[in-house]
């Protein structure tokens, strides 16, 4: 009995399965559908508008003091497009859709899903915390539940919505670590079978190979803050070494004296507030003004340290000048978003069709032409999506030993802050 051909909705749809099925950070962090964009049809560039939870300082006493309230959104941009071009002959479309997934599709459709993990994993430089060694890999389960503590002291929910997305020499070290602690041992049989550590230190754990390491910048020097009571997202600082001195876009600092504070009651948490670098920078005299985030905000809602820098007050970057560190990630589900949307089908071709799934929050488009000469059939497979780290008030990353990085944001309108939940894993 002859096989039914295949149709290109039957593909499309196999194709969806295939793409979710092989994401791994993408699928633990909140992703927004925008079905607005069914009707007419995505382009790139457009934007979805992700609301951020407003913060208010506490009145004592009775007087009335009214705070202005504004809504606070930010813009995630739909701005990129991914895809893969396949070509398969009449014969090959007489498979079933078993076979034909297997040979066919499941490599292609992979190769896009590493990508979008893989854009999304980047983020890492959009987060201002982090615990452990650069360059080491974490062995013991303290450095895992130092960054949960960075999370408690930036109010970050405790809801089972924290996750650790780290690669395969952090997995591989933390699970030998844990082997023989005395805990659940149903957890334990799963560590052992699997190789992967699954529920444990209060977040759920991931294993991604699609880590980025960070490389550090070429600094040098004794560097210094370069006038008191600086304020902002820049920082005006000397005392680098002379035309040998670079930072890039990532890297971390603390400065001297300067504590990080509660988002909720804002005292000092009795931690050097980390500051992460938000562009590459270099000089030639010893001096920079450095591009920084979270800005330095002494008083009101948004208050991020204790105390401003001190003229002179010294800087010390977190890990070895040129470093190289995967950035693994600890993260609330909430600290990114990942928006997809439908591309418009196109009028004139063979086939087209595109699958959403609203449920997991994406949409993949297949369009298919016919090549006569060759009897086959160019198809072209795409995903439109943009990715935001969802900063509230300043974003915390903590860098664990061997340079991983993990991020954590919540979204809880009325607990802590979205830029504090999540921190970078040295490894």
């Amino acid at each position: 009995m002859a096989n039914t051909l295949l149709n290109i909705s039957m593909i499309t749809r196999e194709a969806l399965r295939i793409l979710e099925n092989n994401l791994t950070f993408t699928k633990q962090i909140n992703r927004e559908y925008d079905d607005q964009f069914a009707v007419a049809g995505a382009k790139i560039g457009d934007t979805i508008n992700i609301r951020k939870p407003s913060r208010y300082t506490v009145r004592t006493g009775t007087t009335m003091s009214v705070q202005n309230h504004t809504d606070q959104s930010v813009a995630l941009t739909l701005d990129t497009q991914a895809g893969v071009d396949i070509s398969f002959t009449s014969k090959e479309l007489t498979l079933n859709i078993d076979d034909f997934s297997k040979r066919i599709l499941q490599p292609q459709v992979a190769a896009v899903a590493n990508k979008i993990d893989r854009d999304g994993l980047a983020m890492y430089w959009d987060i201002a915390t982090a615990v452990g060694t650069p360059a080491t890999i974490p062995n013991a389960l303290l450095t895992y539940l130092q960054a949960g503590a960075f999370m408690d002291d930036a109010a970050v929910p405790r809801d089972n919505m924290r996750c650790v997305c780290i690669g395969p020499w952090m997995q591989a070290t933390i699970v030998d670590a844990l082997k023989g602690l005395f805990q659940d041992s149903s957890q334990i049989a799963k560590q052992y079978l699997n190789g992967l550590m699954g529920r444990g230190g209060g977040f759920d754990w991931y294993l991604d190979q699609n880590i980025i390491s960070h490389t550090a910048g070429a600094f040098a020097g004794t560097p210094l803050v370069n006038g008191a009571s600086q304020t902002g997202s820049s920082l005006i600082t000397d005392g680098w070494t002379s035309g040998s001195s670079a930072l890039k876009r990532g890297d971390l600092f603390t400065i001297a004296d300067v504590y990080a504070v509660n988002p909720q009651h804002r005292q000092s948490t009795g931690q050097l507030q980390k500051f992460v670098v938000t562009a590459d920078i270099s000089d030639t005299a010893g001096a920079k003004t450095i591009a920084v985030y979270p800005a330095i905000t002494l008083t009101g809602a948004y208050q991020t340290v204790d105390a401003l820098p001190a003229n002179n007050a010294a800087l010390t970057v977190i890990g070895a000048a040129s470093a190289v560190s995967p950035q693994g990630l600890a993260f609330h589900r909430d600290a990114f978003v990942m928006g997809c949307a439908d591309l418009m089908l196109p009028d004139g071709v063979d086939r087209a069709a595109r699958i959403s799934s609203k449920q997991v929050g994406m949409s993949i488009r297949m369009v298919r032409a016919y090549d006569i000469n060759n009897d086959s059939w160019p198809c072209r497979l795409d995903v439109l999506y943009g990715w935001k780290a969802v900063k509230s008030m300043r974003p915390r990353r903590g860098e664990m030993p061997g340079g991983k990085t993990f991020s954590d944001r919540r979204g809880s309108p009325v607990e802590g802050d979205m830029g504090q939940a999540a921190l970078a894993l040295a490894a």
